[in-house]
Order: structure tokens, then C-alpha cells, then sequence
């Protein structure tokens, strides 16, 4: 088999052994494999690789692939709340107002590197820093099987609300307005019955990947033939089929294929110039500012009467810079209005923010834990319907996570034990899809310390099955339960042997393989149903 077009799309294999090996390298610390293929950008850069046309392909394609992945999980309605689109004004402004009149200030008083800016380059700089990594935020939720939780959506809600802001400063920064035939893409509304039957007839294999990346390249194709960003063609596609059963289905097979075009993006950062002690320097001075923002994120929400807890989760999600920076500072680049050292500058900054952002993700729960009284004196005691604590009123057995498993379990177990069966799921969809079908079915996140102190105030519960789809995910509600009373016995899934003894030594009384254990369950039921 020829593998040249590997060698032409990463130049080496050295690209792919040096990605390996610093992704393996962060996954062992405790960091998303992504930092390691940040770092393995930049040393690429140290020894004088360049990027070159297939791998900024690459790089687009992913990209692409990732804004559909979001179309197909996303609800419009989490953009119609004012926690989102609100939230993302109101921040962006105080951003861009202050980033801006400190960037000039200092260059008002001579400082080195800035002194040349005049206030509408400030504003440009302040701009660029004012947005978060959409990138970053769903890979980082997809880790960890939150992408359906409240602050996921609000999180996501957020960065769409951005990348439409993004969106409308490249046509007026270019000139380059859409054309007439723009307003002939309503036209696929009509088009979304046939697109659903069409996901219906593909079957569940290669057909499926084939039709998930014809949708994908498709819209951004007639998205960029009217004049608009192809990336928002694809994700609109993704949102015309969110509604149909199969579009999770189709979201999880093109996780990889994402996963692995994304790695051309996370590298092309790092070699998008050369780097200086200077820039450098900057970068790293520029940093520490992205807590500012995730201060203003978490300062906002609370006050748009979302819990202190979900706050503090979309916040510290939020608490990175983004990919479109960087085009917005290219821009200015190609337009002479800032120097090319500002886009450096501004890749060392985003790249150690998504170091900070994912150091900040794999300790938010014991965050919360930790300095639970300190968050609650911060939040109103207004609720949102969906973002209230909730009492299980006397049940015994709770399956926590309402997928394809938990269902079933759910149904075995009220067979079983009757009425005192409740189910628990962070996807209002599923939640509401369940209880239509008759299911005592709750909407709430597991990993909430506050949900299991309202369920051991109950003092009624003994088992706790849990049904989710990631390890993290099931590991912090073991987490969550060690660090309450509770004395019941608590059960988890897993899809691979190592998954299991971990965790078992996190907590999990029983751990249920579901490949293993579904061929026994296969046999046992083929013995009980065939006559010998």
C-alpha cells in the first residue's frame, strides 16, 4: 500500500512520531492529548519545519467536520436565552473596552513591543483576545461526556454567539459582503424532510460516515458559493439534522475522523511563525489574562441567575483564547494595521491557555467541592427551571445516564422493583423523550455535588447504577458520592478492562463490562429461549 499521501500531507513521519510521543506525554500528566500536539507545533517550528497547503487542509477539514459534529448536537433555543447571546455581548464589549484602553495605555507610556499601537490597533488586539476556543471547549466536553449538560450548552450557546460575531468582522474587515444568492440557503429548510430520509436509508455503516461527510463539505461548499464562511454552512447542516434519532449515531462515528483532521489544526498553531524571545515573552505576558475573562464569564452568568455551580463550569471552559484570534489578527496582518509578530504573540498566548484551560478541567469538580460554601454566597437565589436542585422523593434505586443501556436497565429493574426506579440524564431532549414514554425520568447532572446532597438528604436511596457513556464522566460521580455519607452500594458500566479496575478502586462496588458481559448475556438468553 502507497502512503505517500501521508508523507505529503505531513511532510514526515516524524510529524506524526513527535505528535505521538508529547500526546501520550500530556495524557500521562493529566492533560488532553491536544497540548501535546500544540507543543510538537512549536518544536516543529524551533527546528525549522514549515506547515505547507496539505496540512492547512487539513487543518480547514477539520475544523469543518467539528462544526457539524456541534450542529447535530446543538438546540437553537439555547441561543434564544439570554445567558447566551446577552452573556456573549455584554463580555465581548467589556473585553474588547478594556483590553483595549490597557493595550493603548501602554502604549502611551512607551512600553516596549506596544508603543507603536494607536488606539484602533489596541481595539483590534483587544478584539482578537476577547473570544474563546470553540475548538477547545467541545473536544474538551466531548472528553468528558458533558456536551448535553446545562453548562455545556450554555457553553457552546456562547461560542456559536462569538463565531458569529467572528464571522461578521471577516466580511467587513475583507470587503467581502455575501452575495444576492445568499438568501437562497433558506431554501434548505425545505430540503430537511429528504435529508432526513436519506439519514434513514443509509444504514449504520460506511454509508453513514460517507453521507456525514458529504453534509458536512456540502453545506460548506454552497455556504462559500453565496459568499459566506463554509465553516457555518457545515454547521447549519448539522442543525437541519439534529432532530432525527440518528443524528448521535452519526456524531459518534465522525468523532475520529475529527479527532485526526484536528491534529493538523493543533499543529499548524505552532508553526504559524517563527518564533522570538520577544513574542515569547509577550505571549506569556498575555496569558494571565484570560482569568480576567473567565472572571467576567462566571461574574455574568451568576448574575443571568444561573446556578454558581454551572457558572463555574462553562467559565473555566470559557477560560482560553481562540483559533479565531488568530484569523482576526491575520487579518490585520494582511491589512498592515498590526505587525506580524502580534499573530505569534498571540498563538504562544493561546496555546498556553488551552494548557490552563486543561490543567482547570481535570480539577473543576474538586473546585467546586472544595470551596462549595464560597460559590453558593455568590449566586442569586433565583433559579432557572432547568438549572434547579430537585428531591427523588423517597426512591431506592437510581440509573444514572438514560442512553441505550440505561434504558434498558431502567425497564429491568422497574420490572423488578416497581415504582421506586428513577432515572437521571443531563440531556433535557432525553429526558423529555423518556418521560413520553412513561419512564420516571429526571433532569439532572450526576456530577453535581449539590444533586447528591439533595438525594442523601432523602436518606432512601440504596443502589446507584451507573449507565454513562466515559470513564471521567462515571469516575466524578464516584468522586461525588465518596465525598457525601452515602452508604448504598453503587454499580458503573465499561467498555474496557482497564476502565474497570479503575473504577473499582474509585469506588464501584460491581463494574459491568458491557462487551464480555453482553456475550454471556447472549448465550444465557439464547439457552433460555431455545429448547434442547
Amino acid at each position: 500500500m502507497d502512503f505517500e499521501w501521508a508523507a505529503v500531507a505531513l511532510g514526515d513521519v516524524v510529524w506524526i512520531s513527535l505528535a505521538f510521543a508529547l500526546g501520550l506525554l500530556s495524557r500521562s500528566v493529566g492533560l488532553p492529548p491536544l497540548v501535546g500536539f500544540l507543543a510538537a507545533g512549536f518544536a516543529l517550528n524551533a527546528l525549522g519545519v514549515s506547515g505547507g497547503e496539505m496540512l492547512e487542509k487539513l487543518s480547514d477539514l477539520g475544523i469543518t467536520l467539528l462544526l457539524f459534529v456541534v450542529g447535530l448536537k446543538l438546540n437553537l433555543r439555547t441561543l434564544a436565552r439570554p445567558q447566551v447571546w446577552a452573556v456573549t455581548g455584554l463580555h465581548t464589549s467589556i473585553v474588547v473596552v478594556v483590553f483595549g484602553a490597557a493595550i493603548y495605555a501602554l502604549a502611551l507610556a512607551g512600553t516596549p513591543f506596544v508603543s507603536g499601537l494607536d488606539l484602533q490597533r489596541s481595539v483590534l488586539i483587544a478584539f482578537a483576545l476577547s473570544f474563546s476556543s470553540t475548538v477547545f471547549v467541545v473536544k474538551a466536553l466531548e472528553e468528558k461526556g458533558e456536551m448535553a449538560s446545562l453548562h455545556g450548552r450554555i457553553a457552546i450557546g456562547i461560542l456559536i454567539m462569538q463565531d458569529l460575531a467572528a464571522v461578521a468582522f471577516l466580511a467587513i474587515s475583507t470587503g467581502i459582503w455575501p452575495s444576492v444568492w445568499a438568501l437562497s440557503i433558506i431554501l434548505l429548510i425545505p430540503l430537511r424532510p429528504l435529508l432526513h430520509k436519506l439519514l434513514q436509508r443509509v444504514g449504520h455503516g460506511e454509508l453513514l460516515v460517507l453521507y456525514g461527510f458529504l453534509l458536512a463539505l456540502g453545506g460548506a461548499e454552497v455556504f462559500q458559493l453565496v459568499g459566506l464562511k463554509g465553516d457555518l454552512g457545515a454547521l447549519v447542516l448539522g442543525v437541519l439534522i439534529a432532530s432525527h434519532h440518528k443524528s448521535e449515531e452519526m456524531a459518534k462515528t465522525m468523532l475520529g475522523f475529527k479527532d485526526l483532521f484536528l491534529l493538523g489544526f493543533f499543529l499548524s498553531i505552532g508553526l504559524s511563525g517563527q518564533l522570538t524571545l520577544e513574542t515569547v515573552v509577550v505571549g506569556a505576558l498575555i496569558t494571565p489574562f484570560v482569568f480576567l475573562k473567565s472572571a467576567l464569564f462566571f461574574g455574568l452568568l451568576v448574575g443571568f441567575n444561573l446556578r454558581a455551580r454551572t457558572s463555574l463550569h462553562a467559565s473555566l471552559n470559557l477560560t482560553n483564547y481562540s483559533e479565531f484570534g488568530l484569523i482576526v489578527a491575520a487579518i490585520g496582518v494582511a491589512n498592515g494595521w498590526i505587525e506580524n509578530e502580534w499573530l505569534i504573540v498571540i498563538a504562544i498566548a493561546l496555546s498556553l491557555s488551552f494548557a490552563i484551560a486543561a490543567g482547570l478541567n481535570t480539577v473543576v469538580h474538586r473546585l467546586h467541592t472544595r470551596y462549595r460554601r464560597i460559590w453558593r454566597r455568590l449566586q442569586r437565589s433565583k433559579r432557572l427551571a432547568d438549572d434547579r436542585q430537585f428531591d427523588i422523593e423517597g426512591m431506592t434505586i437510581a440509573i444514572i445516564g438514560m442512553g441505550g443501556i440505561g434504558t434498558g436497565t431502567y425497564d429491568k429493574m422497574h420490572e423488578l422493583y416497581g415504582g421506586t426506579v428513577v432515572g437521571v440524564d443531563v440531556d433535557p431532549v432525553t429526558v423529555r423523550n423518556q418521560r413520553a414514554a412513561g419512564r420516571n425520568v429526571l433532569l439532572g447532572d450526576p456530577g453535581d455535588a449539590d444533586f447528591w446532597d439533595r438525594v442523601h438528604a432523602t436518606d432512601t436511596l440504596e443502589l446507584v447504577m451507573l449507565a454513562l457513556p466515559k470513564l471521567n464522566t462515571n469516575l466524578a460521580v464516584l468522586d461525588q458520592l465518596q465525598g457525601t455519607s452515602f452508604s448504598g452500594k453503587v454499580v458503573a458500566t465499561a467498555k474496557f478492562q482497564d476502565e474497570v479496575e479503575e473504577l473499582k478502586q474509585a469506588g464501584a462496588a460491581t463494574v459491568f463490562n458491557i462487551y464480555t458481559e453482553a456475550g454471556a448475556g447472549f448465550a444465557s438468553h439464547v439457552v433460555s429461549q431455545t429448547p434442547r
